[in-house]
């Protein structure tokens, strides 16, 4: 029943981004200015068709293969098609004809607009709980994104495993989506609107990160979170004292990666250069690093860094043979607080 909602509601219902009735699917981050520029050059009627919750693009992209999962209308696809360069792919998943069909009248258009010989993107019709079924070759991807999607999904586990498969090692799943603060009634998942909204499909938080860790995608990080407001009285009314926040996360396909944040001696320092953290490179909530800084970090945070595609910006302070016990101060933020935290965390080493 929930896919047809969805066909029905993205597909028919919404026209544009002001069809919404919360603000669940809307995104008010300010991105670096490679990345505004970037969605700036993103046709107006694939833009208009926009129904993202949070920033799905993260930093240090060229030359990358990179997968949508819900890609709509198209419009983080052509925003990542032009930040990855000519080198560089983006393919596209999504269940919904409407959508794709204005995403693939729109190919030519943003190749030349790019300045590309050809389109460096491909637009896919499929489920994201059913991905082994389209010719994705395991491994094969160096990030995966989804935004405000994956809540949409009848089989979320699914999703998660399929997303690990199709990463290379040291690839990550970067992606926004909307939580709740407890597991939402059967009732409510069956109202229409509210599964539309991306409210009544929103995960459990608690299961979120347990989901996400049977899937393969040890230590879930948090890039940014905000609480989220219900705009209609009638489905405030419905949902009562339920919470919801809209999270940016980046899971890491990484092996040996601990259950807790555990302390070798080890420290970084950020040598800048990644294009938007010219400054300060974030890799998440709680790791804001300052350039030319000594940063002490876990094992975990320094797989992160080290085995992933951000390794040539840092050096490496420390052997790691000996182990201390666990991080000092190791704690995660509290995704349902009032207000914005896609910026606030202080800088410092705290993990």
């Amino acid at each position: 029943m929930n896919k047809q909602v969805v066909r029905e509601y993205y597909g028919d219902i919404l026209k544009s981004t002001s069809d919404l009735r919360t603000d669940a699917c809307t995104t008010d981050a300010a991105p670096p200015l490679h990345v505004r520029t970037a969605l700036a050059r993103v046709h107006d009627v694939v833009a208009a068709r926009y129904y993202g919750c949070g920033l799905a693009i993260p930093a240090e992209l060229g030359g990358l293969r990179v997968l949508d999962l819900g890609c709509g209308a198209g419009r983080d696809v052509y925003a990542l098609a032009s930040l990855v360069g000519p080198e560089g792919h983006v393919t596209g998943v999504d269940m919904t004809d409407e959508q794709l069909a204005v995403a693939r009248e729109h190919e030519p258009w943003h190749a030349e607009a790019f300045g590309y010989d050809r389109p460096n993107t491909t637009f896919l019709k499929g489920e994201l709980e059913s991905l082994d079924a389209l010719d994705l070759a395991p491994g094969s991807f160096d990030l995966i994104i989804s935004n405000c999607v994956i809540n949409l999904c009848t089989d979320k586990p699914a999703v998660f495993c399929a997303a690990h498969r199709l990463l290379k090692p040291g690839g990550e799943l970067y992606f926004s989506d909307v939580y709740a603060d407890c597991r939402i009634p059967a009732d409510l998942v069956k109202d229409p609107v509210l599964y539309g909204e991306c409210l009544s499909g929103a995960l459990y938080w608690g299961d979120y990160q347990a989901v996400a860790q049977a899937a393969g995608f040890a230590d879930p990080r948090v890039v940014s979170h905000r609480s989220l407001a219900i705009l209609d009285p009638a489905l405030k009314a419905k949902l009562g004292s339920i919470r919801f926040a809209s999270v940016t996360a980046r899971l890491f396909k990484l092996e040996g990666l601990e259950p807790a944040c555990e302390d070798y001696g080890q420290a970084v320092i950020y040598r800048g250069g990644v294009e938007g953290m010219e400054e300060v490179f974030i890799l998440d909530a709680e790791h804001h690093i300052e350039q030319g800084r000594v940063f002490p970090v876990c094992g975990n945070t320094l797989a992160m860094l080290m085995d992933t595609r951000f390794a040539s910006y840092f050096e490496v302070i420390g052997a790691g043979d000996r182990h201390f016990g666990l991080f000092p101060g190791c704690a995660a933020p509290d995704v349902f607080a009032a207000g914005d935290v896609s910026a606030a965390a202080p800088v410092g080493g705290c993990c």
